[in-house]
């Protein structure tokens, strides 16, 4: 069974050999002017990309993206916002659309300037004006670390609604995360676009957290064409929700060096932030990380990162239940058989934990993995 594909979407991918000799160029764009909606890294790092997106961005009706992969272009100072904004320029030339139009993104490698010659000479080649968008080459020419590319895509109504993103590490977003662009031909005004795409992000890419880290690159896009004309935007917004959400699970998944996807559920809550900022902390934390892992079920280590929740003072011990899958580990005093039943669940690919606080009915659920020693491995010979 194909995919389904938006009407109306332009763009190439290239090898542009920014670092070595793979795709490492994406740009799609609509053919007809759209509305969107961004949002971008809080890092008091972010890059040329970030800022000239930004820009763009506020206007709500940017057409597409332009990516350059291995290549951060962060701290490289006034040549490497030049560098960026004519990489822009030079896209927008061969697609015949103004440069502001297009956001532009840059994932990799921090302090390195673009190999700007070659990156010229890649570009004069690409075919004018651009083929049919194929979003899966797209998804895999942004690929750094990534092991697979991602791609989501769903029906609503007449129109179709696909994500691509990318992004294994570096990864605890303060407000989209990593690179995830959504396509859609569905008519939405950008005011609802807007809200309905910031509502998306806080419940699944900000849920999402591979090592605390905050990339200085991170950007998330909606554009919508208009092509297949209205949809209900409950609907819509349903679809956006489930797209984004399952780029979210496979980012998890793919984690730099992960073996096990963990999702995180805190339940009864004094409101969804306090279930949040509980529920992170217990994927954030490195014993948990491990004990998922090895399968060791030791909800010791969950409790632990629980009470790390200083300032929540309405949290009481005695209220508290903690599950690994369906089997409660605390309050109730484990025996062997229900820390063999926990491990059993451990040792398959994806780890819910559970906890819930017995205080009201706030919750909030998160998405993580594993910490393996290929995790180290990748990190400490990132640049070399």
């Amino acid at each position: 069974m194909s995919t389904p594909s938006p009407q109306g979407y332009l763009g190439w991918t290239a090898a542009l050999g920014i670092k070595d000799s793979l795709p490492d160029f994406a740009a799609v764009l609509s053919a007809v002017p759209s509305a969107s909606a961004s949002v971008f890294t809080r890092s008091r790092f972010a890059g040329p990309s970030v800022l000239l997106s930004r820009e763009s961005a506020a206007k709500g009706a940017a057409r597409g993206m332009v990516v350059l992969a291995r290549n951060a272009n962060v701290a490289t100072g006034a040549q490497g916002m030049a560098n960026a904004r004519e990489v822009r320029e030079l896209v927008a030339a061969r697609a015949g659309v103004p440069a502001d139009e297009l956001l532009i993104a840059s994932t990799g490698v921090i302090g390195v300037r673009y190999p700007m010659d070659r990156i010229r000479a890649g570009l004069a080649e690409l075919p004018s004006p651009p083929p049919d968008a194929d979003l899966a080459e797209a998804a895999a020419a942004m690929m750094t670390t990534d092991t697979v590319p991602k791609q989501v895509s769903l029906r609503c109504g007449e129109a179709t609604v696909t994500g691509i993103a990318k992004g294994v590490g570096m990864i605890e977003p303060n407000m989209a995360t990593l690179l995830a662009f959504f396509f859609t031909d569905a008519s939405v005004d950008q005011p609802a676009l807007d809200a309905i795409f910031r509502r998306v992000v806080e419940c699944t890419f900000n849920a999402l957290s591979i090592d605390t880290d905050t990339s200085t690159s991170d950007t998330a896009a909606v554009f919508a064409n208009g092509l297949a004309g209205p949809v209900d935007l409950a609907e819509f917004e349903q679809t956006l929700h489930e797209v984004a959400l399952g780029l979210v699970r496979m980012i998890a998944s793919d984690g730099e060096g992960a073996s096990k996807l963990i999702e995180v559920r805190v339940l009864g809550a004094r409101d969804d932030p306090q279930a949040k900022r509980v529920a992170k902390t217990v994927v954030n934390s490195p014993l948990v990380k491990t004990a998922v892992h090895g399968a060791d079920p030791n909800w010791g280590r969950v409790a632990m990162a629980v009470g790390k929740c200083e300032d929540e003072l309405d949290i009481d011990p005695d209220r508290v239940v903690i599950r690994f899958g369906e089997v409660e580990t605390y309050p109730a005093a484990p025996t062997e058989q229900t820390l063999a039943d926990a491990a059993e669940h451990m040792r398959g690919r994806e780890v819910v934990i559970t906890v819930e606080l017995g205080i009201a009915d706030g919750a909030f659920t998160v998405y993580g993995c594993d910490l393996t020693d290929g995790y180290i491995r990748i990190n400490a010979d990132y640049t070399t």
